[in-house]
């Protein structure tokens, strides 16, 4: 079982978004960019994306795949991943504050 804090999450096989509610308090900006973030990466590289908490209280970007999905590009995924992880470095990091003051992680 994953000690794992699941922020928010797109999944490209059921078209669906999910941000945990627990984190409601977050600017809406934020949630809004979080949203198109996460929508835009399985738009384009399939599988589902969460955006987690490990239980150190960082700010984790984790793929799953199904093992019938021909169509996911796992090369593009890592790319994909190590962009946002550049792009978002100052988001994530006040994200991570964010979840250690509201969490105590």
């Amino acid at each position: 079982m994953s000690e794992n804090t699941v922020l928010c999450g797109a999944n490209s096989y059921e078209q669906k978004y999910y941000f945990n509610n627990e984190y409601d308090r977050l600017p809406e900006q934020i949630k809004r960019e979080l949203q198109i973030m996460c929508v835009t990466f399985t738009e384009n590289v399939g599988g589902t994306l969460l955006v987690e908490f490990d239980k150190d209280g960082q700010l984790k970007l984790t793929v799953q795949v199904d093992d019938s999905d021909y169509y996911y590009d796992e090369i593009e995924s890592g790319i994909q991943i190590s962009r946002l992880q550049k792009e978002k470095e100052e988001l994530f990091g006040q994200l991570e504050l964010f979840n250690k003051v509201i969490n105590g992680k």
